[in-house]
């Protein structure tokens, strides 16, 4: 088990990678949708079976419209693939940066703090998968409301990213 959760985080990693380092949107869509794949597989094998199931159905089935909006707007003549050297630059970046959080992480996990699946509270302690709408709404309220406010930054990127030369956003494609 530890060797597929190796695995996923692997995957997960390249999955950010392909976001980071996308140069035209394309390859961006990809890149997130294998995340989000991956991540919710990773958040399956931790036994967090309810959160992947309403990560998975809200990401793809809403936020992939956006993206295949955007894509669409965006089309661009001169795309870069992953092998151009820009794309190798940011992916450079990335993995400088992904050091930084490496060497974070390790002091963290000096502390003691570390990941805990939804069954290991000891004896007497219920599974939290079980009452995953209860502890959506009593524990993740603060969450809703920081996922909500990126939505909506989301949005508004989205929207600047794919409009026109004058008009905006809103334009006869």
């Amino acid at each position: 088990m530890t060797y597929f959760m190796f695995f996923f985080g692997i995957c997960f990693v390249f999955g950010g990678f392909a976001v980071a380092a996308n140069a035209p949107p394309y390859y961006g869509v990809v890149g997130l949708v294998f995340a989000c794949v991956v991540g919710c597989g990773w958040l399956v094998s931790l036994g967090v079976y309810f959160v992947a199931r309403v990560v998975f159905m809200v990401y793809l089935g809403g936020m992939l419209v956006v993206f295949v909006y955007s894509v669409y707007l965006a089309a661009d003549l001169f795309t870069e693939g992953w092998g151009d050297w820009q794309v190798l630059g940011y992916g450079v970046g990335f993995v400088l940066v992904l050091g930084v959080g490496v060497v974070v992480g390790g002091l963290v996990g000096c502390l003691g703090l570390g990941v805990t699946t939804v069954d290991s509270g000891g004896m007497g302690f219920g599974r939290l998968d079980f009452s995953g709408v209860a502890v959506f709404y009593s524990w993740g309220g603060g969450m809703f409301l920081v996922a909500g406010w990126g939505l909506l930054l989301t949005l508004f990127v989205v929207l600047e990213l794919v409009r026109g030369l004058a008009r905006g956003a809103i334009r006869a494609v």
